[in-house]
């Protein structure tokens, strides 16, 4: 009589029987739980009687496994019917495959995907594919996921969400069929499923006249804050993560190492994200004020008053927002300022390409995908250009305007 077993070392369960005078292992990826042993035995079931009336049909069951070269020439291949019947025995559950895949591949991410791919897996995949046998979904299951994902409720344009957030959905999804499909030999389902068209990228920088009506007049507490946003392009993660250990006041260069995801610093989006900045015009100025007010109270060189490194969302609604309103500037996210950065940077004349380092850019390529009408003609690749640029206009610039004070 056959057996359900675990491997000691995996702890997968595989299935340890005798048939035609001769042992038989065939192995799986199912752990060793009550759940996946009932599973398995009941299928053992079902091949003993069949073996007892003699019409056990051994390619019925295991289609893909390599034991039939034992048997080669003693057992009829198996109809369509009876090979789909296999594939979806031979296979587990998407749940089952799903967390295991996680757990094979989070060692190879960043901590911030870590969580993204995880949160898409328990938010949608596991509820729409979870008990499903992997090697029975379809690719109309598939394109029925996405059309309902499509309808759900999200921060795009049209309130729904976005199409950049369904390929990200999809892009997991495919990930783990297409590993389940090699790992279980059978075709994969995500075949010529192309993803969404993405909208343009849509910037509205400011002006350098706006620039300085904003620093200007925005609460003293955040000037420094705002004018090395504006005049570096760092990304929020990155400048609200800067820590004073990566400012080289000797150098006059930022050093780029880190970004603050959910109050934690961690490694920067990608490899490229890693730079050094130089501190142009007015940047070294306000960094050298700000180490005044925090470089002795916290590690972080823009903080709260205990020392912690700041709330994006808390500054964006008690501070920007607020600030754009009084100033009459049409409503913008601070994302904004990056570009405002990208887009002076080219305007001066700087050479693209040295723009696309400070911005953390592995290419140009994304440089003139979104900013190409700010491109002129290359001549720069130094900074010194930009640098002119800060300087007229601080030389030229209006008198200050009476500053609001914003809550």
């Amino acid at each position: 009589m056959g057996k359900v077993r675990a491997r000691k070392e995996s702890k997968k369960l595989f299935i340890d029987f005798r048939f035609d005078g001769q042992r038989f292992r065939e192995q799986t990826l199912l752990d060793d739980n009550a759940k996946n042993r009932k599973q398995l035995e009941l299928l053992l079931q079902r091949m003993e009687a069949k073996m007892l009336l003699g019409e056990f049909n051994y390619a019925e069951f295991f289609p893909n496994s390599s034991n039939l070269q034992k048997l080669k020439g003693h057992q009829p291949a198996p109809t369509t019917t009876e090979h789909q019947d296999a594939a979806v025995l031979d296979t587990p559950l998407f749940n089952d495959f799903a967390e295991q895949w996680f757990e094979e591949s989070k060692i190879q991410w960043r901590a911030s995907h870590v969580r993204n791919v995880n949160s898409i897996l328990d938010s949608s995949l596991k509820p729409a594919f979870g008990k499903k046998l992997i090697g029975d979904i379809t690719k109309a299951d598939i394109l029925a996921f996405r059309a309902k994902l499509s309808k759900r409720k999200g921060r795009g344009a049209t309130g729904l969400v976005s199409p950049k957030t369904i390929n990200s959905h999809m892009t997991i999804l495919r990930m783990v069929l297409d590993e389940a499909a090699e790992r279980f030999d059978f075709e994969t389902p995500y075949k010529n499923i192309k993803p969404l068209k993405l909208q343009k990228t849509h910037i509205e920088p400011f002006s350098l006249h706006e620039v300085h009506r904003i620093i200007d007049n925005v609460r003293p507490d955040y000037r420094n804050y705002y004018t090395v946003r504006f005049f570096t392009g760092m990304r929020t993660g990155e400048i609200d993560g800067l820590k004073w250990k990566n400012v080289d006041f000797a150098k006059r260069e930022i050093l780029v190492r880190e970004t603050l995801i959910n109050g934690e610093t961690e490694y920067t989006k990608t490899d490229g994200s890693q730079r050094e900045i130089p501190m142009f015009g007015q940047v070294y100025d306000a960094l050298k004020t700000q180490y005044a007010a925090t470089g002795r109270m916290s590690q972080y060189v823009f903080c709260n008053q205990l020392g912690q490194p700041l709330d994006h969302n808390n500054v964006t609604k008690r501070v920007w927002y607020p600030l754009l309103r009084s100033l009459g500037l049409t409503k913008r996210r601070p994302y904004q300022t990056r570009h405002t950065a990208a887009t002076l940077f080219l305007a001066s004349g700087e050479n693209p390409e040295w723009v696309a380092r400070m911005l953390g850019h592995s290419s140009t390529e994304m440089l003139f995908k979104v900013y190409s009408r700010y491109v002129p003609n290359a001549t720069r690749m130094d900074g010194s250009a930009f640098e002119r640029l800060l300087g007229n206009a601080t030389s030229t610039k209006p008198e200050k305007e009476h500053r609001h004070e914003t809550a």
